[in-house]
């Protein structure tokens, strides 16, 4: 059995820097990490979109603004030191129809109360100086934003932690806990760990764990599956950096867009669609238990029901090609089906709670000896190194 100080759950981006900032700011800690893969960030962090997020979405206050902001300057520090390859090409939020106005002006506003320098309005003509190929009404500038690979970021963290003498156990699926005196025994499918606190950061399976750890998280994690498509080559030149719609103010996803990628290309996408199950990269994977689990929680049906609508309109985009394209034509209209080809897919983790409030901050419940990360969606994996030092607080005030 091994016997450590802090056992986290999670080999993702925030466990990852949980563990990180754990070790910087108490190096006499024993940290283990336990993952059920057999490589780090091999989800949500491992499949996302890869953009460096600026902050200017979030409401004023909260702790996505907070530690998106705090995350912001730590994670282009921490990429500077390390040599991670990086790029702030900045990017256009726009306006396609009039009467998207007002939230693009509630857009701009929100930015500037979190302290984004640099950020202004644009006109339809200083949008297409920066972007030529999009058709807007207004837009908005936003200088902050950038692109990396979190794949890299995230290994990067987990090299940096076995060098300060962090372990990682990988093919150690977490199956629950026991506490014996003042210890606690983490079960795994590879062994026992001794530690005298158990951190969760299990991502898509948050609430699961969290149940494990012997609490009721009060939400269910439902999957929603982001798809996208890749620019033909031929079609790369229609795309600068980085093209944003206005989001739906109902949801907290950012709607179809265009990303330039630090691996090269043009990705365009996600969609946000119902995944038949939490690790459901395609259209076709199903797990009739997970499935059925969703449709049978209360807060899933009270989403269901008020917007039905949209979530079969993201199925139809889903399935259909053509629909997808139009989305895509909103922003730049000369994009055909023809210039796009499948790309990947990831999963988000969204956290529902009874009554059908898409939970849309961070979520931590903390517990004697147990911290469990119950929401760490977008801009998670920006905010990670911030998000991983008021984990790392808590549980120092817990020791």
């Amino acid at each position: 059995m091994i016997k450590t100080d802090i056992a986290i759950v999670g080999a993702g981006i925030v466990g990852l820097a949980t563990a990180l900032q754990l070790s910087r700011k108490r190096p006499d800690l024993k940290i283990c990490v336990l993952d059920k893969e057999q490589q780090v960030a091999a989800h949500q962090t491992g499949h996302n979109s890869g953009v460096i997020h600026s902050g200017i979405y979030y409401k004023p206050g909260g702790s996505k603004a907070i530690n998106c902001r705090k995350g912001y300057r730590y994670l282009l520090d921490f990429c500077k030191e390390q040599g991670v390859p990086h790029d702030i090409c900045g990017k256009v939020i726009v306006a396609t129809r009039p009467e998207e106005l007002p939230l693009l002006q509630g857009i701009f506003e929100r930015g500037k109360a979190n302290g984004l320098e640099g950020i202004r309005m644009l006109s339809s003509e200083e949008v297409a100086e920066k972007e030529p190929h999009v058709g807007s009404v207004a837009g908005i500038w936003v200088p902050q934003t950038g692109i990396v690979d979190f794949g890299v970021v995230a290994r990067r963290y987990a090299s940096l932690l076995q060098d300060q003498g962090g372990t990682l156990l990988l093919g150690h699926a977490f199956s629950g806990m026991e506490r014996r005196g003042t210890r606690i025994i983490v079960k795994s499918t590879g062994g026992e760990v001794d530690a005298r606190i158990l951190v969760n950061c299990a991502g898509l399976f948050a609430d699961k764990a969290a149940r494990l750890t012997g609490i009721d998280p009060g939400v269910l994690i439902v999957p929603f599956r982001g798809e996208y498509y890749v620019l033909s080559k031929e079609k790369e030149a229609l795309v600068n950096n980085l093209i944003y719609p206005v989001p739906n103010p109902n949801f907290p996803f950012l709607g179809v867009h265009y990303t330039r990628m630090m691996r090269g290309g043009i990705e365009a996408g996600p969609n946000a669609v119902l995944a038949f199950r939490r690790e459901g990269y395609s259209r076709w994977d199903i797990r009739w238990n997970e499935l059925l689990e969703t449709f049978a929680y209360p807060g899933f049906r009270t989403v269901a029901a008020n917007y039905w609508k949209t979530g079969l309109g993201e199925i139809y985009r889903s399935f259909s090609k053509r629909a997808f394209v139009k989305a895509l034509q909103h922003l730049i209209p000369e994009i055909e089906g023809k210039d796009l080809r499948r790309g990947g897919a990831g999963v988000r983790a969204q956290a529902i709670d009874n009554q059908g409030n898409l939970v849309d901050d961070f979520l931590i419940h903390e517990s004697p000896q147990v911290l469990n990360v119950l929401n760490a969606p977008s801009p998670a994996a920006t905010a990670s190194l911030a998000i991983g030092e008021m984990v790392a607080e808590k549980v120092m005030k817990q020791l």
